[in-house]
């Protein structure tokens, strides 16, 4: 085995564990960062080493081969959380998100009550532009630090040249630079963001536009959450997922027309298709519900019963135990391919696959 690029490398260091999946095989090297130096020194050997780089913390949105990576994986382990006196809240990257939401609530602080329980990580939010139950960070988001791998700097980029869209920022997809923290404007009166998402709205009997308190709102989306299997239970199999396998299918309006008639020959001219603003003037879909018009039912097993559809939500494949990312990938094209089949529609992945395509 060739020398490690990073100092203090060590190798074939099992990625598994270290993801929501439980799938993945080893890294060749691997690195668990700390601090934001051990970081930044790791990712500049390997740049200057012309090694593969795989930068890895919460593993709640990412899908690892079997055969692992040949490169080095760097963990992100940093800390450091802070609100200062104008309710900024600066987080390292390598704090767990759910946790960092957690704190803020308790801290007398609303905006990001809507996004709890949402597993990984904070250096992942801004890179996939996390959003649920009405709200996105992009809401609240003040800017990032991070390393550019290109130029070689650490650097603060506002948010508005993240170019955050759907669950997609200009940080997805490219590994060109490494995010060490985030800066998100908290609401100090301690309410909610408004209430836009009409389960929830039902559930804490509010209407749409108004703001709770976060706590009660946090509360509701936790319940919620936890009832789609949405929640890490590392007993609970249903949680043994990357959140959402796909994305919402987002149309433009000449496509919005003939998908409608496509689906409701299928399922009939009287259903009420789910449809959402998309911003820009798109139309979204609900995923789920195609994938389940689509014939496939909560439970729904692939290979040999180690991966299934969750039990609670037909938006999440997961790892029921002994199974292999080459099962988990069977099943979303199993999936994928029957929506297509059906409604002419292509699902797109939402987690990271790293050494394996759909």
């Amino acid at each position: 085995m060739t020398t490690p690029a990073a100092t203090g490398a060590r190798a074939g260091v099992d990625l598994a564990p270290l993801t929501t999946l439980r799938l993945g095989g080893p890294a060749r090297w691997f690195v668990e960062a700390t601090d934001d130096a051990t970081a930044v020194g790791a990712v500049r050997a390997a740049d200057s080493a012309g090694e593969p780089l795989l930068l890895l913390a919460g593993g709640s949105n990412l899908v690892i081969a079997d055969r692992g990576f040949e490169g080095t994986a760097v963990h992100l382990a940093t800390r450091g959380v802070a609100i200062d006196g104008h309710g900024v809240l600066r987080a390292a990257a390598g704090e767990d998100w759910e946790a960092v939401v957690a704190r803020t609530v308790a801290a007398g602080y609303g905006g990001l009550e809507c996004l709890s329980g949402i597993p990984g990580s904070v250096g992942a939010t801004p890179v996939q532009n996390v959003g649920a139950y009405g709200v996105e960070l992009s809401d609240l988001l003040l800017d990032v630090e991070l390393y550019d791998r290109r130029s070689g700097e650490v650097r603060v980029v506002p948010a508005a040249e993240l170019g955050l869209g759907y669950r997609t920022s200009v940080l997805k997809g490219t590994d060109a630079a490494m995010v060490l923290a985030v800066r998100i404007a908290l609401h100090p009166d301690g309410r909610s963001a408004p209430i836009r998402y009409g389960e929830l709205a039902r559930v804490l009997d509010a209407e749409p536009g108004m703001r709770v308190p976060a706590e009660q709102a946090r509360q509701a989306v936790l319940a919620l959450r936890r009832g789609k299997g949405m929640v890490l239970d590392a007993a609970d199999h249903d949680t043994w997922s990357a959140g959402s396998f796909f994305t919402n299918p987002l149309l433009d309006t000449g496509e919005v027309a003939p998908v409608l008639e496509r689906i409701r020959a299928r399922v009939g001219a009287d259903v009420v298709v789910p449809q959402y603003p998309g911003g820009h003037g798109r139309t979204k879909l609900s995923a789920a519900w195609l994938i389940e018009q689509a014939g496939f039912r909560r439970g729904h097993a692939g290979p040999g019963q180690r991966v299934a559809l969750s039990g609670k939500h037909t938006l999440a494949l997961t790892h029921r135990g002994g199974g292999s990312t080459a099962d988990l990938l069977a099943l979303a094209r199993d999936v994928r391919g029957g929506v297509q089949s059906c409604f002419d529609v292509t699902l797109h992945p939402e987690p990271v696959l790293v050494g394996c395509t759909l």
